[in-house]
């Protein structure tokens, strides 16, 4: 197995972080070409998710969390910033990891799919993403 440890800057907001060609990138540099891609995200308040971007999906996904889980005191989980305990949920709603089939070398996405990091804690600027392939 090859495995990678990459950190992103995701800023004091809500995210859609699009880590596809991150991803690829890794696959490349590890010479990837039949297998398994693994995505895991060692942090409690942070998801992948596959989605596609950029058509406004990304803040359809971001309206939903937020009506879902509002930032509000309702909470029990109360340190950092306003509705903080809601970013301790989102893990159950999008896990923290993701598994996508590697052939000839790429991502056998679906049209339009792409990999994504969901981030709503304002409170962590930094995450870290693992990235590991499983040759088959």
């Amino acid at each position: 197995m090859e495995s990678r440890t990459t950190s992103f800057t995701t800023g004091g907001r809500e995210v859609v972080l699009d880590l596809t060609a991150d991803a690829a990138r890794f696959l490349a540099d590890v010479g990837a070409r039949e297998g398994l891609l693994h995505v895991f995200v060692p942090h409690a308040t942070a998801g992948l998710a596959i989605l596609e971007t950029g058509a406004g999906s990304d803040d359809d996904l971001l309206a939903a969390l937020g009506d879902l889980l509002p930032a509000d005191d309702r909470w029990r989980h109360r340190h950092g910033s306003r509705g903080h305990g809601r970013s301790h949920v989102l893990p159950a709603l999008v896990p923290p990891y993701a598994s996508i089939p590697v052939i000839d070398g790429a991502m056998a996405f679906g049209t339009w799919q792409s990999l994504c990091l969901v981030d709503l804690n304002v409170d962590n600027t930094v995450r870290d993403v693992r990235f590991s392939f499983l040759a088959g």
